[in-house]
């Protein structure tokens, strides 16, 4: 019983972690652009459209995780502690060392890592799954083209399209936008927190969607405002009429994901429909190549690390597998030892080249 309540509560810490690190973001385009000038409205309508978004259409995730990718007989208590600790143990590993992680990828590779320890997979619905993580980003970027160029052509034709009257209207636009972004989130992220509980028959679906969704709310709400500020003055370089294509194809389709039950990464989502249209504003130069390697690189390590951390721990604390513990542990050493020394023989080697000296 104590392990169950563990569960939940981890599992209600993560869900305002969620709110925290990913969610706020969802209406920095209408706080950034000035649709939404005060913080505190824009927060507290994050925090509406999140719970409607996780009590509306939050149950088709919520079986994914929860039934679709390990056999739910796997879920026992302990096990979902596992899960939910994995993921948020990885969490707050990314968020110490700057690396913004996508905590859906982070909840699936949790489930996969328990999976693989006691090999049972439903390797179709991963596949399934992964391939959707590089089809909806691409998604995103090519239809923010198409949105930036017909911006593109009737900004050249109608110069005064976003003053006045037009002002207000796109204004109240980019709310709406914002809202269902924000609403996108809800339905896509309640499973993160509350997929393993009801895989493990802990809560129900309706209780995990309104519990969680109410707990990722408030971390929108309380927690949020830091993300808010950081992201709505990186946004504050497009108009209002691109600022709403990129809330705009985000929440089309992470809204379509979650109908379809697929966790998809939302931050990658909007990223690329960033990349789109910067892409037809500034030309090739806007896709830079420590960006789209950044993206590369959160996609690869999210699942992976939340695997690693989640199959470890099975294995030390349900299996009580020590060798298999000691293994992982000298692979992982090995593997950052040989990174290390790479990254060394590359500084030594520029060094000689730029000195000209040698041993």
């Amino acid at each position: 019983m104590i392990i169950t309540y563990l569960a939940g509560a981890i599992a209600l810490f993560f869900a305002m972690n969620i709110g925290a690190s990913g969610a706020a973001a969802s209406v920095s385009v209408a706080y950034g652009s000035g649709a939404i000038a005060s913080r505190r409205n824009a927060l507290f309508l994050c925090g509406i459209a999140i719970f409607a978004g996780a009590v509306i259409g939050g149950s088709e995730v919520i079986k994914t995780i929860g039934e679709n990718i390990i056999p739910s007989s796997l879920l026992t208590p302990k096990v979902v502690l596992v899960i939910l600790s994995s993921a948020a143990l990885s969490l707050f590993i990314a968020n110490l060392i700057g690396i913004p992680l996508s905590t859906s990828e982070i909840t699936v590779g949790s489930v996969v890592g328990v999976g693989v320890a006691y090999k049972a997979l439903f390797i179709n619905n991963i596949l399934v799954i992964v391939s959707f993580w590089i089809i909806v980003p691409a998604a995103a970027f090519l239809v923010a083209i198409v949105f930036g160029k017909g911006i593109k052509k009737l900004q050249k034709k109608y110069p005064n399209l976003e003053k006045g009257k037009n002002k207000q209207i796109l204004t109240v636009f980019v709310i709406i936008v914002g809202f269902f972004e924000a609403f996108s989130a809800g339905m896509n992220n309640v499973a993160n927190a509350a997929g393993p509980l009801v895989g493990a028959g802990i809560i129900s679906i309706n209780t995990g969607m309104i519990v969680g969704g109410v707990f990722i709310a408030v971390g929108a709400v309380l927690l949020g405002g830091r993300v808010l500020e950081t992201n709505g003055k990186k946004i504050t370089k497009f108009s209002l009429l691109e600022g709403g294509a990129v809330s705009g194809t985000g929440a089309f389709l992470v809204i379509l994901s979650s109908i379809f039950g697929l966790p998809v990464p939302l931050t990658q989502v909007t990223s690329t429909a960033i990349i789109g249209i910067s892409t037809v504003q500034n030309g090739a130069n806007a896709l830079k190549k420590n960006i789209i390697t950044k993206i590369i690189k959160v996609w690869i390590v999210s699942p992976i690390l939340s695997l690693v951390i989640s199959y470890g721990l099975i294995k030390l604390f349900v299996e009580s597998d020590i060798y298999e513990v000691v293994v992982l542990f000298s692979v992982c050493a090995a593997t950052l030892g040989t990174i290390s020394l790479l990254k060394t023989i590359r500084e030594d080697s520029r060094t000689i080249y730029e000195e000209g000296g040698g041993i």
